[in-house]
């Protein structure tokens, strides 16, 4: 949903990563220690009932987590281990986030079900990413969703901020509205994963005409020598 927007992402932190490049620091150390200050901030500062805080902490790694691709780019350093560390890195933090806001809902909060809101929305996020990396792995297509990691984690931190503010009601909003559009998004990618299949299992078909009847008649025909066998077995 906020693709649109990385065009003028990417020109704000492109002279950020220029000057980084400068420097010896590689995309692999921006990525951890994003994800080691944004885990730190959020476990810190949310169970402890400092949401306003604990927001600050984690935008500003957000940020710095953000500059790992620039500064890749920039270098030439962009590789399959780099994607890998920062996937799983995104998932580290936004573990972190979603169960320090549990915690401070079963710690401070004194409301049990939207601690489970707060774990629902982790573990469904998690289902998101997941399931468009195992489709992609499997060479279907998955490229929707009406709401990514960057969308799920604004909807968070700015629910979590205002609440941390004073503004009533805005953080369990948030939260409910972060478990639908995760559920929507999840649905949307398990039936793309489905209509690539289906398009590739059809182009298949179209190529090779008789790959059908052949598999259905050797189906059949296993079918009729497995019934021979059990006919002529003994006591069959």
């Amino acid at each position: 949903m906020l693709k649109v927007l990385r065009p003028a992402i990417a020109r704000v932190l492109t002279p950020v990563g220029q000057l980084l490049a400068r420097t010896p620091v590689t995309p692999n150390a921006l990525t951890i220690v994003g994800t080691v200050g944004m885990s730190a901030g959020a476990l810190a500062l949310f169970p402890t009932g400092h949401l306003f805080a604990g927001v600050v902490v984690c935008t500003c790694f957000v940020l710095t987590d953000m500059l790992d691709g620039t500064l890749a780019r920039i270098k030439g350093t962009s590789g399959k281990f780099g994607a890998f560390l920062d996937s799983t890195m995104d998932r580290v933090a936004d573990a972190a986030v979603f169960g320090g806001l549990a915690a401070w809902f079963v710690l401070g909060g004194h409301d049990k079900l939207l601690a489970g809101v707060a774990v629902y929305c982790l573990v469904a996020g998690s289902l998101v990413s997941y399931a468009k990396a195992r489709a992609e792995s499997l060479g279907l297509s998955c490229d929707v969703g009406f709401a990514e990691r960057t969308e799920r984690l604004l909807i968070g931190l700015v629910a979590a901020g205002l609440a941390g503010l004073g503004v009533p009601y805005v953080l369990p909003v948030g939260l409910w509205l972060l478990a639908a559009v995760s559920t929507f998004t999840f649905g949307q990618r398990v039936l793309a994963a489905r209509r690539s299949a289906a398009a590739i299992r059809g182009n298949q078909d179209a190529a090779n005409p008789g790959a059908g009847d052949r598999s259905a008649g050797d189906q059949a025909g296993a079918e009729r020598i497995t019934a021979d066998r059990r006919e002529s077995a003994p006591g069959g």
